[in-house]
């Protein structure tokens, strides 16, 4: 765990650690997909489990700050239907993240976002108004988003599926995630306090003066969401949850 005084953090885990959470503060204000990148910057400054729980207390900032601005939009049919599903895989993450094979996880992991987003595709292609329906796509996808949230704050991509899948336009989207990701992430709260002791007071000092750069991320990312319509907003997920993929094969 950390020092109790800062002081001895390199300058350049600061700089990644500053960068991660500017990057962390623009996903939450609707910029979408950037998760794997500010998780992977967290992890290179402090470490992999360690940076779970840090990033936790930086996330529900960001939580509480999309759900006052975007509440308007949110659509809680599809969070309903999703929500179950996702709180049982955090439980089966509890269990199974001290002792799952990372690099098995991770693969795994990849495939089926790969595999997902190509069936996004092809359905953009037909041009089809179908919506998936049946309780296996928002349980399968819900399971592995929860698993992922809780080994390693990992559940965009899948969320960013489930979503897009539903059709949801720009702001729906981020309004129903911004919901989804505020009741998650204080489920998980606890467990990183008192199952894998990730969160102590060390780590709330680092959090402290980092909090600048969540909000200046939140305020730019809201003014870039506003310039983006419905057709490229999908089209920045999609490219940003791929290459996302792709980069947590080497975190």
């Amino acid at each position: 765990m950390f020092s109790l005084f800062t002081d001895h953090i390199s300058i350049s885990a600061w700089v990644m650690a500053a960068t991660a959470t500017f990057l962390m503060g623009t996903s939450k204000a609707g910029l979408k997909g950037l998760a794997t990148f500010n998780v992977t910057l967290l992890a290179l400054a402090f470490g992999a489990k360690e940076s779970t729980g840090l990033i936790m207390p930086l996330l529900m900032v960001g939580d509480v700050f999309a759900v006052f601005y975007y509440n308007r939009h949110t659509q809680w049919k599809y969070i309903i239907k999703f929500l179950p599903w996702m709180l049982a895989g955090i439980l089966i993450g509890v269990v199974v993240g001290k002792d799952l094979p990372e690099t098995e996880f991770k693969m795994g992991m990849v495939v089926v976002i790969f595999i997902s987003l190509g069936m996004l595709y092809w359905w953009d292609k037909r041009k089809s108004e179908h919506v998936p329906s049946h309780w296996l796509f928002s349980g399968l996808i819900g399971i592995m988003a929860g698993v992922c949230t809780m080994i390693g704050n990992l559940a965009g991509a899948f969320t960013n599926i489930f979503f897009l899948a539903m059709r949801l336009p720009k702001n729906e989207f981020v309004g129903t995630a911004a919901w989804l990701f505020f009741i998650t992430n204080l489920f998980k709260l606890p467990f990183h306090v008192f199952v894998w002791e990730t969160i102590s007071y060390e780590t709330l000092l680092i959090d402290l003066k980092l909090l600048p750069a969540i909000f200046l991320g939140l305020f730019a990312g809201v003014a870039i969401v506003k310039r983006i319509n419905d057709k490229n907003y999908k089209r920045f997920i999609l490219v940003v949850t791929a290459i996302g993929a792709i980069a947590m094969l080497f975190k």
